[in-house]
């Protein structure tokens, strides 16, 4: 019986452990796309963008590339999204002219527009990237 305390001892720091990587693996900046409006000649797309990756960054912007609905590659975008404070969860809208949200199958975040920490650029926005989609566009790395 002096063996069950220690299997328990060992499960409960096990678990502990387990809990701090998975903290651990929640560090990241977020950026969802959340709806996709079509308005009078474009197509709106509401992204909700959440910094959780521990850094104030400063400066946010991604080149975005759009698909159509048989794979081509259409347009070549930048989004801003601007100031992003540690902990903070924002929404952003980019309108696309003569652009129809059926006509997009696919949103690719090609590369780092700008991305600035303490006043330098930083490759955080890309390597602490995650993306998620709420609508029926496509949209990773």
């Amino acid at each position: 019986m002096a063996t069950a305390p220690k299997i328990i001892a060992g499960l409960s720091i096990a678990l502990s452990l387990w809990g701090t990587a998975s903290l651990a693996q929640d560090k990241a900046i977020a950026i969802e796309l959340n709806d996709t409006v079509n308005i009078e000649n474009a197509c709106r797309l509401v992204f909700v963008a959440m910094n959780q990756s521990g850094l104030v960054l400063e400066k946010t912007s991604y080149d975005v590339v759009t698909f159509d609905g048989s794979g081509k590659v259409g347009r070549s975008l930048t989004f801003q999204f601007g100031r992003l404070p540690v902990g903070k969860t924002k929404v952003v809208q980019f309108d696309l002219p003569g652009q129809s949200c059926d006509g997009i199958s696919r949103l690719l975040v090609n590369d780092v527009a700008e991305c600035s920490v303490d006043g330098k650029a930083s490759e955080v926005c890309i390597d602490m990237l995650k993306t998620v989609t709420r609508t029926k566009i496509q949209f990773g790395l």
